[in-house]
């Protein structure tokens, strides 16, 4: 059985264009299944940044800022980073975290919405900080928090909902939530729509403009690669950005950010989405990274995913010993980001083992393993290796001898 998968996974590989770009990444013999928590190191990336190390910073200095571009950054990676989401050029802006960019999109949302609108609707599923953060926007607005799963928000809108915040992605199970639909729903009832596209930018086609999204967050470090720690982008769509009103206004969104004058007048577009001095070597870092999306379709990348999650829930049903893992992420193509999640009793113990053998993927606590495919470096033959080594595991691990482990901070 081994042999007949393995050989599938060779013949799915030598037809799979998207495999050429493996070699644009700096990986060894591990099997990487934790790009939807980090994404691996574009090979290219240490050469640039030892140039801006050394010659932008070290030589140039502060000349950098004009000469070598430091000062349109924000806006330039944007743009890149726009084609992949589904946006036209001049309404992303990057820089801050994605929870900072999360707190000026609901602030900004809710000060959007018609008056008498004092409720927020949060993905109830949500990673927490969303929740949180969400939380704090709404003390500082007057609103009312409402929690609701995705499949919730149709009956929960009502003329009191000033907005919706929403993943993209469930980042527990994979779950892909409806966001043209959802959107539809929203602006039915005249209420806003913000997604969180943490887990869906840069492994499937989102379509901001396309289904008339109204504002978006997300982190560039997972399938965009970015780097840890790497800045997040803040997405205003264009017929918003006259009226959007940032509750984080700095020197960098003014309109005359050198005038220095104690009154605030906001830059035109999305750079009303700056705050402070942006930090250039990981911002820097994330633009060498986008380099690997030069000529890569997002269309050809999600079936590419679709194809690798498939053939890796088909090969965890024949390795492993029946009973002890279950999968919590939806069959069906429409529902399913770029992750399978796992249930697993013992998910702690058969995770640290995992890793120990050279399968990367992480832990969801208190039962959950979660794989993370990223079709631009992950192979047919990592799908059925990281199967065949899960079962081996699982057949050493005892049912119900887990001990509850550490979680990695990572979502």
């Amino acid at each position: 059985m081994s042999d007949t998968y393995a050989q599938r996974a060779a013949r799915l590989d030598a037809g799979d264009e998207l495999g050429k770009h493996r070699e644009k990444f700096a990986l060894d013999d591990t099997v990487y299944l934790d790009g939807n928590s980090l994404g691996a190191l574009p090979a290219h990336v240490p050469g640039r940044m030892a140039d801006v190390i050394a010659r932008e910073w070290g030589e140039l200095r502060i000349r950098s800022w004009d000469e070598s571009g430091w000062w349109t950054a924000p806006e330039r990676i944007g743009d890149r980073i726009a084609p992949l989401v589904g946006a036209a050029e001049g309404q992303i802006v990057v820089g801050d975290s994605t929870s900072v960019n999360v707190f000026k999109a609901v602030v900004a949302a809710a000060r959007l919405a018609d008056g008498g609108r004092d409720e927020i609707l949060v993905d109830a599923t949500t990673f927490p900080t969303d929740g949180y953060i969400a939380e704090s926007a709404a003390r500082m607005t007057g609103h009312r928090i409402v929690p609701v799963t995705p499949a919730e928000l149709p009956g929960a809108v009502t003329d009191r909902t000033a907005l919706a915040l929403v993943n993209h992605v469930d980042f527990r199970t994979g779950r892909l939530h409806d966001l043209p639909g959802l959107t539809a729903v929203l602006h039915e009832a005249g209420a806003l729509a913000v997604w969180d596209l943490c887990h869906s930018a840069g492994a499937l086609p989102v379509g901001l403009d396309a289904h008339g999204v109204d504002l978006a967050v997300g982190c560039t470090y997972k399938y965009l690669n970015g780097g840890p720690g790497a800045p997040a982008y803040l997405y205003v769509a264009e017929r918003h950005q006259a009226a959007f009103d940032s509750p984080l206004p700095g020197w960098n969104s003014h309109r005359d950010p050198f005038g220095m004058t104690p009154g605030y007048a906001a830059a035109d577009g999305a750079l009303r989405g700056r705050v402070g001095t942006p930090d250039i070597l990981s911002t820097l870092a994330l633009e060498a990274a986008l380099d690997v999306w030069d000529g890569v379709r997002i269309e050809d990348v999600r079936a590419k995913s679709l194809a690798l999650t498939d053939f890796f829930l088909e090969c965890v049903r024949a390795y492993a010993p029946e009973g002890r893992v279950a999968s919590v992420t939806p069959e069906a193509h429409a529902e399913r980001g770029s992750q399978v999640a796992l249930r697993c009793a013992e998910a702690p113990e058969v995770m640290a083992e995992l890793i120990r053998r050279g399968v990367v993927g992480d832990l969801r606590r208190p039962d959950v393993l979660r794989f993370g495919f990223t079709p631009l470096y992950v192979s047919f033959a990592d799908a059925e290796r990281a199967a065949r080594v899960l079962a081996e595991v699982l057949t050493e691990v005892p049912a119900g001898g887990a001990t509850p482990g550490a979680d990695t901070p990572t979502a």
